[in-house]
């Protein structure tokens, strides 16, 4: 045993000596195992702070974590697509809590209802939008630094290159340099002769448009900020003949962003003159909307011109950078309401909301004021409506629309009396009928008292309480007022990403070296290589482009016989490529200059 250890004792004796004698190389290079060493009581100095600190920097600007950040911003997009916002249709909010009971308090406590404005989000938004300036930075610089700098000089072994090809030439070693400097500046190369070669190099816009893709991401992720932070959005439905001023107490819903000021709407106004809507009546596409439009008539501040405009799908009307889009129509039957002594109490068109594509529709018809039961107490009318464009008629199934326009319209209703709600001061939805308070109409038998109607007919109420009459529809269209700056950057941005995106993965880096030598016979020895900064089949071709074309200046000799091998040397050239063929003359085959 005492043997055994006084040879590992010398063993690492010896290691030492070696490790002094090389360094702190040799240290690092030693096979021994590392001794333990308790007796020093040196322990690894903990990272600082600012170690940390620089840890986490290169690892947030780092490709790897980049791209997992804008996985995850992708990936957080997606419950904002498929789950109702709040910035985008609160009613939709609302009718998702009410059927999911048990997922809506989930999804509100993962910000699931306000995905783009939620803290997950913006936490990752804001990581990547760092991430990508960090990584920028200095790429930039780099980039700027090999703009300046020259290509390098050729490498010893030009043989050992991708792509190569040689042959001789009477030309002087001089002349071919020139010739090759010629043919590659026409060829946009950059150039510089370096001794006894030419070095070239090409495809600088690879990089540029990496660099370009990724700042045209900063522009987008800029201007989708500035769009979420300067934005307005508000809706408005509007009967035929009613019109919209564009002030705040006007919308039917308003949704500014975080640093949008209200009082910078654009001041501006428009009456809907009519809707126009028109379908296709037969065959598999019947009830396909064919004309879709609203014409209005607008003025500019408060007392502009009136000028005519039409509103399509997709083609907004544009007043001082306010876009005011159509997105959906319906109808408004117009009924007049009498008291039992005959007096008009109301009359006005209900806006109605549809409720499938044929426009079947349903809603609330509210009479407030006005209004006395047979006693002379003032008291309020609700009417539950159910009106269909296109009726099938009776004894033909449900009283669902066949058709989405107007080509058979029947309105049907139910009646209440008693108070609506609306004097307690809580907000309430204007198309449903809050019954807590009111008393059904009754008819003969001492059931509801419903009705359908067709235009022109009545139904009268009970005890001469009155009557209500279906006297015709009109059409009414819905809008989308919005403000949302930084578009213009988005679509610039995302073209210029594209643009940089395709020039980093079409262009390639490549660098081409022209030797010209003297060979032993006096004859001048013409040696060309590539290398791409990636692998592609287009390099040997090109190599032999540049080749043929040199060729045409510095033409092959006549007499061409076999190079001896070349002795190694700062000097030397190798005629032959590591396979041990004879040069390869460009016009025979520059494809196989591809040999390795």
């Amino acid at each position: 045993m005492s043997k055994a250890n006084s040879t590992e004792t010398r063993q690492r004796e010896d290691e030492r000596a070696q490790g002094s004698a090389h360094g702190a190389a040799g240290d690092r290079l030693s096979t021994a195992p590392r001794e333990e060493r308790p007796d020093t009581g040196v322990n690894v100095p903990a990272m600082s702070a600012i170690g940390w600190a620089r840890w986490f920097w290169r690892q947030l600007t780092s490709m790897r974590v980049a791209l997992i950040l804008l996985f995850l911003l992708s990936l957080g997009a997606i419950p904002g697509s498929l789950i109702p916002q709040n910035s985008v249709d609160d009613m939709k909010v609302q009718d998702f809590k009410e059927l999911h009971t048990t997922l809506s308090p989930i999804y509100e406590k993962l910000q699931l209802f306000d995905v783009y404005s939620s803290v997950w989000f913006s936490a990752v938004y804001i990581l990547l939008f760092v991430s990508l300036i960090g990584c920028i930075v200095p790429r930039t610089g780099q980039f700027v630094g090999q703009l300046r700098s020259r290509p390098p000089g050729a490498p010893k072994r030009l043989t050992r290159l991708p792509a190569y090809t040689t042959w001789r030439t009477e030309a002087e070693p001089e002349e071919v340099r020139e010739a090759a400097l010629a043919v590659l500046r026409k060829r946009r190369f950059r150039t510089h002769a370096a001794g006894d070669a030419v070095a070239a190099e090409k495809g600088y816009l690879r990089e540029a448009g990496n660099l370009v893709f990724h700042v045209a991401l900063i522009v987008m992720l800029l201007a989708f900020a500035t769009g979420q932070l300067f934005k307005f959005e508000g809706g408005k439905l509007v009967v035929e003949g009613d019109g919209f001023s564009n002030t705040l107490t006007q919308y039917d819903n308003y949704r500014p962003g975080t640093l949008y000021d209200s009082d910078s709407l654009a001041p501006f106004s428009f009456v809907l003159d009519d809707f126009v809507g028109t379908y296709e009546k037969s065959g598999p596409q019947r009830g396909t909307p064919r004309t879709f439009e609203a014409r209005v008539t607008y003025a500019k501040g408060a007392d502009g011109a009136e000028r005519k405009g039409v509103i399509k799908v997709n083609e907004p009307l544009v007043v001082d950078g306010t876009k005011v889009y159509l997105i959906a129509h319906g109808y408004a039957p117009v009924v007049t309401v009498r008291d039992g002594k005959g007096k008009v109490v109301s009359r006005s068109a209900a806006p109605l909301l549809p409720i499938d594509d044929n426009i079947t529709s349903s809603g609330a018809i509210k009479v407030m004021d006005g209004y006395k039961n047979k006693k002379g107490v003032k008291t309020q009318l609700g009417f539950d409506a159910f009106f269909v464009p296109t009726y099938a008629g009776e004894g033909n199934g449900q009283m669902f629309s066949q058709f989405p326009g107007l080509e058979f319209p029947v309105l049907a209703l139910s009646a209440y009396q008693g108070s609506l709600g609306v004097d307690s001061g809580l907000a309430q939805n204007v198309y449903q009928l809050d019954k807590s308070k009111m008393k059904e109409f009754k008819n003969e038998d001492g059931e509801l008292l419903k009705k359908m109607l067709k235009p022109g007919e009545k139904l009268e109420l009970p005890d001469g309480a009155g009557s209500v009459t279906f006297e015709g529809v009109e059409e009414w269209a819905s809008f989308q007022i919005s403000q949302q700056p930084g578009t213009g950057w988005a679509l610039g941005g995302s073209i210029a990403a594209i643009a940089g995106l395709a020039g980093s993965l079409f262009i390639q880096r490549r660098r081409v070296w022209v030797r010209a030598v003297r060979g032993a016979d006096g004859v001048t020895v013409v040696e060309m290589a590539g290398l791409g900064r990636s692998e592609s089949a287009k390099l040997p071709e090109e190599l032999g482009d540049l080749s043929a074309a040199l060729v045409t200046t510095v033409p092959v000799a006549a007499d061409a016989p076999e190079e001896p091998d070349a002795p190694d040397g700062p000097g030397a050239t190798d005629a032959t490529n590591e396979a041990g063929s004879r040069p390869v003359h460009p016009a025979e085959a520059p494809a196989e200059g591809a040999e390795k």
